[in-house]
């Protein structure tokens, strides 16, 4: 593109023009409608076409110097800057003309000081097309003003001091650097005042000599004036709003960022969670299929050998006597032990399935020393039940009945030969608390400290009896799980002391 672009655009623009008006004349000569109608068309397309093309061409000219690495805000205040000059230019092409075309007589260097402001004006936009933009603001709040004053001090009043106002405005708003704009509105304002308040007398004044371009040249001047201010509000408007909307929508981005963020966070909790607990419940695993593997083999083992001699040998009924006490206490065993893993395997499965119910614990407490008689029996074991009435509990009957059976059956394990074990109800505002001592062999603090953790814990009873570590997990698990508690205190060779809370009727919808 070469730098008259916009000047032979122009003339395209009335060749197209034309050619649009010989269109119209031809739609003109083939239309079935009245001559009227067709000419009311062919005004409304003229003006269409030419409102169009000015507007095409008015953005050209807005838009000389543009480049790629301009921001928007620059881009705006280069678009003033050329509309300005633009039309300062055929605003000072107007005078000359009229004076070549009249009968007014000028000599050749009034004419050429005439034609100074239209010459400043196209070498701007020459600058500018070229993009100098920097260094066409700065030959135009120089030159503009050196200029108006030396048709000034020619002796000519032209009447444009007010430019000198429109100088001082864009200097402010164009000039980036201080220094710059501090020169340049100074330049401008003392050279109004130098001109149109010191100096009063000029050999020639426009104002007497003609009194129609004296008035052309004012209110050019505050045609400008307003103008430039217009644009300059205009396009500040715009640009603050293009900056309101884009913060607005940094801040919807921002926003959903965060939500996003903190969803991601959650989601990141939710599943360190589920690792973690599914790292334990892998761990879990391995050692239940550990004890599977293990202990289950002996009561079986155990059996078979029994049955083995029974068959093989002919054991008489007193030796038989003699092993049934230990096949029982692995029966035993591997009892409490299924019992136990189906517990765990169903909770497991159907974690959140807790039927809740209004029971007797008392009753629960008889059943579970009915169910165990014989197992104390076996080691003498002297267990004294001291609950006495009706006590009502909300819970899972089956998740406390495994609770006591599982504390019991621990108690039993752990007291030695011909000891004995306490049971006792106590009430509590909003809980029954029960609580199951024996005068065993106790724990010691180590082991009870990995107890209370919940870690895995087993150890051998006062007569061998073997122990997984599963039912006292498997008590915390259902007790939490049904609103209660388990304590759990004891000392060495003074015995162990496990009590748990279960929650009364009226107070298991406020716990839960």
């Amino acid at each position: 593109m070469k730098f008259p672009s916009f000047i032979s655009n122009l003339f395209s623009w009335k060749i197209e023009a034309v050619e649009g008006l010989e269109a119209v004349e031809l739609v003109k000569q083939k239309s079935f409608f009245s001559l009227k109608i067709i000419r009311a068309l062919g005004n409304a397309a003229r003006m269409e076409l030419l409102s169009q093309k000015s507007q095409e061409f008015l953005e050209e000219i807005k838009s000389i110097g543009f480049t790629k690495t301009m921001d928007e805000y620059e881009k705006r205040k280069l678009s003033i800057f050329n509309q300005l000059n633009f039309f300062q230019l055929i605003t000072g092409v107007i005078v000359p003309v009229i004076c070549l075309l009249g009968n007014y007589r000028y000599s050749v260097s009034s004419f050429i000081i005439g034609s100074l402001p239209a010459l400043v004006s196209f070498v701007v936009l020459c600058i500018n097309f070229y993009y100098k933009y920097e260094a066409g603001v700065i030959f135009y709040l120089i030159i503009y003003p050196v200029v108006t004053s030396i048709v000034y001090l020619n002796g000519m009043n032209l009447g444009v001091e007010l430019f000198f106002i429109l100088y001082g405005i864009l200097a402010v708003f164009l000039v980036q650097e201080i220094g710059h704009m501090i020169f340049s509105l100074g330049l401008s304002m003392i050279s109004y005042f130098v001109l149109a308040v010191i100096c009063k007398k000029y050999s020639y004044q426009i104002q007497t000599a003609n009194i129609f371009f004296y008035y052309f040249n004012q209110t050019s001047a505050l045609l400008f004036i307003f103008y430039g201010l217009f644009l300059i509000k205009r396009e500040n408007t715009v640009y603050q709003f293009g900056i309101l909307t884009t913060n607005q929508a940094l801040t919807e981005k921002n926003t959903k960022i965060q939500k996003q963020k903190e969803e991601m966070e959650r989601i990141a909790v939710i599943l360190h969670k589920q690792t973690t607990e599914l790292s334990e419940l892998n761990s879990l695993k391995n050692k239940l299929f550990s004890v599977i593997a293990h202990d289950l083999k002996s009561p079986m083992y155990a059996l078979r050998n029994l049955f083995n001699h029974v068959q093989q040998y002919g054991l008489p009924a007193s030796d038989i006597r003699k092993m049934i006490p230990d096949v029982v206490n692995d029966l035993n065993y591997t009892t409490g032990l299924m019992e136990n893993l189906l517990h765990w395997a169903k909770s497991q499965m159907d974690s959140a399935a807790v039927r809740k119910e209004v029971l007797d614990v008392s009753c629960t407490i008889e059943e579970t020393i009915q169910l165990l008689h014989l197992q104390a029996e076996a080691k003498k074991i002297n267990i004294r039940n001291h609950v006495a009435g009706t006590y009502a509990v909300l819970a899972d009957k089956d998740m406390i009945g495994l609770v006591i059976r599982n504390l019991l059956s621990n108690a039993i394990k752990f007291t030695p030969p011909k000891g004995c074990i306490d049971i006792q109800i106590s009430e509590e505002p909003a809980n029954v608390e029960v609580s199951i001592q024996d005068s065993g062999v106790g724990i010691d603090a180590e082991s009870l400290a990995r107890i209370n953790q919940n870690d895995y814990y087993s150890t051998q009873g006062t007569s061998n009896e073997a122990g997984t570590g599963l039912g006292l997990m498997l008590c915390r698990e259902f007790l939490h799980k049904n609103g209660g508690i388990l304590r759990i205190s004891s000392a060495i060779n003074k015995g162990s002391k496990f009590s748990f809370t279960v929650p009364k009727p009226e107070c298991a919808t406020q716990i839960a």
